[in-house]
Order: C-alpha cells, then sequence, then structure tokens
C-alpha cells in the first residue's frame, strides 16, 4: 500500500444494454436445444445482443454517460480513462480513445485499454486505485464493455448460448472526506490454463514467408474445465478476502459476482453463507456480459433499489487468462 495513500471515492455507475433480445426459446431454430436444458445448466433465460453496426463502443459509451451524470461530473473533469474488454471491435483505436471522443473530451488526457476477460473491472479498479492513491490522478472513468455475441460461433450451442452483449461504467475520484470506498481487492491470474477460454485473431503471414495454419474461429471453451476451476477456487478465495481484509462474512451486506453461471454463483453464496436477497444475480436475463457482467449487475441493481446504498459489497469475478480477482467495496449514496 502506498504510504500516506489518497483514498478512492466511488463517484457513479451506469450501464447500457442492447435492446434486441434473444431468448432460450429463439435458440432453438439455430440448434436441438430448449429453454429447459439451457435455464437447468446455466440460469439463463435470455440475453441482449447487438444488431446492425452497434457495437461495444456505443454500449461503453451510453454507460460512461450515465456514470458521469450520477458522478455530476462533466466530461471534460476526467484526467485518465481505462476501458476494460474481453475483445475490443477494434485493437485500435482503443476503446477507451474511442469513448473519450465521443465523450466530446476536449483535453488530451490518456486513454488506455486492457484485457483481463470478465474480471476487467476489477483490473481495472485495481490500477484505478493505484492512480489515485499515488496523487497522479484524480478522476478517473472506468467502462467494461463487450460484444462477444459477435465472436460466438452461432453453431456452437455449448458456448453461444452463454454470452450476451452489455457494458457498465464507474467514475472512481479522489476521496474528500478521507473514507476509501476501497476497502480491500485483490486481483491474480494463472496463465498455465490460457487454453481453458480461447479466442484466436489471425491475419496472414507475409507472401514471402511459410504460412501457418490458421486457428478455429471463434471463442472457444472447455467448459468443464473452467467450471472444476473456478468452483475449486473462487468460493475459498472470496472467504480469503474477506478474512484478509480483517472482515466476517456477516460484515458484507452484498456478493454482486461476475454473472458466469448460477451453479458457480450459488457456490460461492454457499460458502459465504448468504441468504438469496444478498447476492446479485441478473444472469437469467443477461446471460454472461463478460467485462461488463460486474458493474452492469452493480448499477442495475441499486437503480431498481434491489441493492440499498451505504453498505457493503463483494465484486468478485474470474475469466480467460485464468484471470481473477475481488474487491470489497462501500456504496455510496448517489452513486447511482
Amino acid at each position: 500500500m502506498i504510504k500516506n495513500a489518497i483514498p478512492l471515492k466511488i463517484a457513479g455507475v451506469g450501464y447500457s444494454v442492447p435492446e434486441t433480445v434473444i431468448t432460450n426459446d429463439d435458440l432453438t431454430k439455430l440448434y436441438e436445444t430448449s429453454d429447459e436444458w439451457i435455464y437447468t445448466r446455466t440460469g439463463i433465460k435470455e440475453r441482449r445482443v447487438v444488431s446492425g453496426n452497434q457495437n461495444a463502443i456505443d454500449l461503453g459509451f451510453e454507460a460512461a454517460k450515465r456514470a458521469l451524470d450520477k458522478a455530476k461530473l462533466n466530461p471534460d473533469e476526467i484526467d485518465l480513462i481505462i476501458a476494460a474488454s474481453s475483445a475490443p471491435p477494434d485493437l485500435y483505436p482503443a476503446i477507451a480513445c474511442h469513448i473519450q471522443a465521443r465523450l466530446g473530451i476536449s483535453t488530451q488526457v490518456p486513454a488506455f485499454d486492457i484485457t483481463a476477460a470478465c474480471t476487467g473491472l476489477i483490473y481495472a479498479l485495481s490500477i484505478a486505485r493505484g492512480y489515485i492513491a499515488s496523487g497522479m490522478y484524480k478522476k478517473i472513468l472506468l467502462v467494461a464493455t463487450d460484444n462477444n455475441s459477435r465472436l460466438v460461433n452461432w453453431e456452437d450451442r455449448g458456448t453461444s448460448i452463454l454470452f450476451g452483449d452489455g457494458a457498465g461504467a464507474m467514475v472512481v475520484t479522489e476521496a474528500e472526506d478521507g473514507v476509501d470506498d476501497v476497502i480491500a481487492i485483490d486481483i491474480k491470474s494463472d496463465g498455465s490454463l490460457g487454453d481453458l477460454i480461447e479466442l484466436s485473431f489471425d491475419g496472414k503471414n507475409c507472401p514471402l514467408v511459410e504460412q501457418y495454419e490458421p486457428k478455429p474461429q471463434g471463442i472457444r471453451m472447455n467448459g468443464r474445465g473452467v467450471y472444476t476451476f473456478v468452483a475449486k477456487v473462487l468460493p475459498h478465495y472470496v472467504d480469503e478476502l474477506i478474512k484478509n481484509a480483517g472482515m466476517k462474512a456477516e460484515d458484507i451486506d452484498y456478493l454482486i459476482p461476475h454473472q458466469a453461471n448460477i451453479r458457480i454463483i450459488q457456490a460461492v453464496q454457499e460458502r459465504l453463507g448468504f441468504s438469496d436477497d444478498k447476492v446479485v444475480t441478473n444472469i437469467k436475463y443477461y446471460g454472461n456480459t463478460s467485462a461488463a457482467s460486474i458493474p452492469l449487475a452493480l448499477a442495475e441493481s441499486v437503480e431498481k433499489g434491489n441493492v440499498k446504498l451505504g453498505t457493503t459489497a463483494v465484486l468478485c469475478g474470474f475469466g480467460a487468462g485464468m484471470t481473477w480477482g475481488g474487491a470489497i467495496v462501500r456504496l455510496r449514496e448517489g452513486i447511482c
């Protein structure tokens, strides 16, 4: 921890999802499946997907505007933008640069993307905390956005049923009252497990050299391997995160996990001994929105009143890499 660190305030959150809804029944037009088969295995009933030219940049921009509005900040007051995405529509310019331009920010503030898959928001928050703690930046916009519906193989039932599109955003600033809204945060990875979830971006070698064998297109996932890893690691990890912060499970008001599979969420819930009203789930209506999953669940649940403010929550996630991470945060009045 930085000596004499400046505390961080979560000033505003926002989210955005596409209008188009694809239900489990709709998917029966693509392959042999059923609503019952999908729902009992995943907890998903429907998902939102982009249509036409809409993409993750559009979704991220809308979420960013809403988060800035809740934070009562003008875009020009932001001095850093970090965007997290599993697979940005463009490798460059960065999503963060696109959003900077769309927000009409006239100052030449730094803007960059990170890729930590579904753990992206936790990684971005960890980076932002370090920047604010050091005094390097004062007002930071975090945007987590994905459009994986454009990246899955829609002939692959095992993978395509899982994903939806969406975006979540968070504005973090210096906490002038001296209270840090990030009570604890931790991020991890294990690259030896990288082959559990993969997405290749292939090009072609120079015509003057030997060509290489292209990899299969679309998201490739070892579903059983991912589930086995996460079910083994995540419940214990979240439990230890709370203990290492000098807290107990009963000190936490809400669990807001990555929305990947209802069974994994229930495993963490059982480990913590939480009742259903303390666990935020929206996987039923959005599926796995990857990097957007955690901030989308946070912002929507606060907006709908399912999560009360003036409370404490655990945000936790995992994703390709494999990456995982968690944060214990204070949810102040006025963030949404």
